[in-house]
């Protein structure tokens, strides 16, 4: 169809492809039809007697099939298939650690506010050290209220603004499904912080609701989704009705007329989360904290939440000025990513990811610790992972060995196949180095309180890092030159809403 002429079809190639479709067609009509050389016993799919009964024969004349059903059909599999030497080789000994120490150990209970608990427990590193104090937590259930009164707003919106599609589109079906879930992302807690800052615990402590969110988010959810219901009818009606030719000016008209109705649903919002969480203190209004320090020392602090979060993070590595190093091998390496109409402030700062590779995760762990900073990550700790031990350990359990099977699954194929998430966010307090200062395993901050792990401390593989972890945290200034001109370069790939990487820890 171009201006030049087309070049003429060299029949040789043609000959070479035919050629090898039938070489290909031959190897074929080399297979035997005998059941016994590779065609399947049951030719329609579905399972046999004769396949049961060569399955049963075959298990039952197994020495190691014999033990593994004497044992595993009376007994919790994990805890019979725990390896010794996996428990005595992970010990909590690190030659590379943060030169402080802060308690007490968080317990985030019966919620999924991980991600809350592992922000706040890096904030609170650079406040202990600086005011001196002995036991001390930041309210996390302040930034909880908030959390969970922004994405009831954040989802009200995507309400409005996707209106038009069916309620049965994917999308729409994606937002219903979990509206204001407990989990979120680092940049979902600096959203937070910079717009309500934080206070003391004492200010604001926990309620039962915080500590046991289903039946709040079952109410909350519930009436959420009625409101959403509302406005999307609303939207279609004023369409309907608007015959103005100036489509940008009735656009505009029916926006504010749905903001206004959401508004009135938002004021049942924080009327709901008031009752079961407590009013919180207000961002902009100031409060007296009168405490101790380690030494007994009596003091007193007043200002706001915003005022008081300022005063007190880390100047020189500010969580608010940290990004997301992740790794998902599914996508180029060195790339800037998205996720889709994820957050939680309707207008804040978007999530991002910087795709590298797992090496490069933890030379981002090991140049924080040496900084003396605690590091934000992500993973699945679901996964070849024991709570009272607190190890995480790809060769805890011995699970190929009971079964008979390799598991074969690699990172990219987990998260293909919905296998593998980021699931629970921890921080990493400390690092063991070998002689050439490769890292052999970690040491991991958790916030299932002190009777999880060693008094509250995981222990990490680095194989485990390689296989589970997919996001660490750094602070710009400690960031490699090559993932900042990454960050900085902008225009991301976007997730879909619906990818694991959008998953909220």
């Amino acid at each position: 169809m171009g201006s030049s002429q087309s070049k003429p079809v060299e029949v040789k190639n043609i000959d070479e492809k035919r050629d090898a479709i039938i070489q290909h067609l031959d190897q074929f009509q080399d297979l035997s039809l005998d059941e016994n050389s590779g065609n399947p016993v049951s030719s329609d799919g579905s399972l046999t007697y004769n396949q049961l009964k060569t399955w049963e024969s075959d298990a039952s004349k197994d020495p190691k099939t014999a033990l593994s059903r004497t044992v595993l059909d009376h007994t919790d599999i994990p805890t019979a298939l725990i390896s010794r030497s996996a428990k005595v080789a992970d010990s909590q000994v690190f030659n590379l650690s943060l030169p402080y120490q802060t308690s007490p150990i968080t317990n985030q209970r019966s919620s999924g506010r991980c991600w809350l608990f592992a922000s706040t427990n890096v904030i609170r590193y650079d406040i202990s050290q600086k005011l001196n104090l002995g036991e001390f937590q930041l309210s996390q259930s302040y930034l909880f209220f908030y959390d969970k009164l922004e994405k009831s707003n954040h989802y009200l919106e995507l309400s409005i603004k996707h209106a038009d599609l069916d309620i049965d589109n994917r999308l729409v079906n994606h937002f219903n499904s979990d509206p204001i879930g407990d989990g979120g992302q680092l940049d979902m807690a600096n959203n937070l912080l910079e717009r309500y800052g934080v206070v003391p615990q004492s200010l604001y402590p926990e309620s039962y609701s915080s500590e046991a969110t289903s039946r709040l988010n079952k109410i909350l959810t519930l009436k959420l989704r009625e409101y959403a219901i509302s406005l999307r009818s609303l939207v279609s009606s004023l369409r309907n009705a608007v015959s103005s030719t100036d489509e940008a000016s009735a656009e505009s008209a029916i926006l504010v007329a749905a903001r206004k109705k959401k508004e009135d649903f938002m004021v049942e919002v924080y009327r709901i989360l008031t009752i079961t969480l407590g009013a919180p203190p207000k961002p902009d209004e100031p409060f007296t904290w009168e405490y101790y320090d380690a030494a007994g020392k009596f003091h007193t602090y007043t200002g706001t939440p915003v005022e008081f979060y300022k005063a007190y993070k880390n100047k020189q590595y500010p969580l608010t000025d940290s990004f997301s190093l992740v790794n998902d091998p599914r996508n180029s390496y060195g790339t800037l990513w998205t996720v889709s109409e994820l957050g939680n402030v309707w207008g804040g700062r978007p999530v991002q990811y910087v795709n590298t590779e797992s090496q490069k995760l933890k030379e981002a762990v090991i140049t924080s610790i040496k900084a003396g900073h605690p590091v934000f990550f992500g993973c699945d700790v679901g996964q070849f992972s024991h709570s009272r031990f607190g190890i995480m350990d790809t060769s805890l359990y011995e699970y190929e060995n009971a079964f008979g099977v390799h598991f074969g699954l690699t990172k990219a194929q987990r998260l293909q196949t919905g296998e593998s998430a980021m699931t629970h966010a921890m921080v990493f307090t400390a690092v063991h180095l070998d002689a050439e200062g490769k890292p052999l395993r970690y040491k991991v901050e958790n916030s299932w309180g002190p009777g999880a792990g060693e008094k509250g401390y995981f222990v990490m593989t680095d194989k485990w890092f390689d296989e589970f972890v997919y996001q660490v945290v750094i602070p710009r200034k400690l960031a490699a030159p090559e993932h900042i001109k990454v960050l900085d370069g902008g225009n991301p790939h976007v997730y879909a809403p619906w990818d694991p990487m959008g998953t909220l820890a």
